[in-house]
């Protein structure tokens, strides 16, 4: 288990606990799943909860519960780092799991302060998002964060579209 924990402004993002599963679950069990490949039963949404606590195992990163801070108990999404295959760029990954706490900048807090560790702890200058062609709301936190489109990196399934980060496209959207 990680130790880990990042703060931004208004955030902690903290390693997972057991008793988050039970919110995963009811997120990855309804509708707001639709983007990435839900909903699902509960024991799928058990089994890539407990994928996404191991991934840090196997690779040495991954990703955090996005907590409001003074609200740590309640994660209301996750972030972070994801590599299934090793000969790609890490994926970073970003999902709030309630209506709720969408329209308030976390999502993309979240995946700033994330994307600022990838480079300054592990040394990632590049990173990829692969985003659903129709959630407009992720697309466009990743091209504020940077992330351009990659038409030249395949996605995995037709719906989807890859974005690309490096620390030279970074730079250049926020300048």
């Amino acid at each position: 288990m990680i130790d880990r924990t990042i703060t931004t402004d208004r955030l902690v993002l903290r390693p997972f606990r057991p008793e988050d599963c039970a919110g995963y679950t009811a997120y990855y069990t309804g509708p707001r799943t639709q983007f990435v490949g839900g909903p699902v039963s509960c024991a799928d949404a058990a089994a890539k909860f407990c994928a996404m606590i191991g991934h840090w195992t196997l690779r040495g990163f991954g990703r955090f519960a996005i907590c409001r801070k003074g609200a740590t108990e309640m994660p209301i999404g996750h972030a972070g780092l994801m590599q299934m295959d090793l000969l790609r760029a890490p994926e970073m990954t970003w999902t709030l799991w309630s209506e709720e706490a969408e329209g308030q900048g976390y999502a993309r807090e979240a995946v700033k302060a994330l994307c600022d560790d990838a480079e300054a702890t592990y040394g990632f200058k590049t990173l990829t998002a692969m985003v659903h062609q129709d959630n407009d709301r992720s697309i466009a936190i990743a091209n504020t964060l940077g992330f351009v489109a990659d038409p030249s990196t395949p996605a995995p399934f037709r719906e989807y579209r890859v974005f690309r980060r490096t620390s030279d496209t970074e730079a250049a959207a926020c300048a």
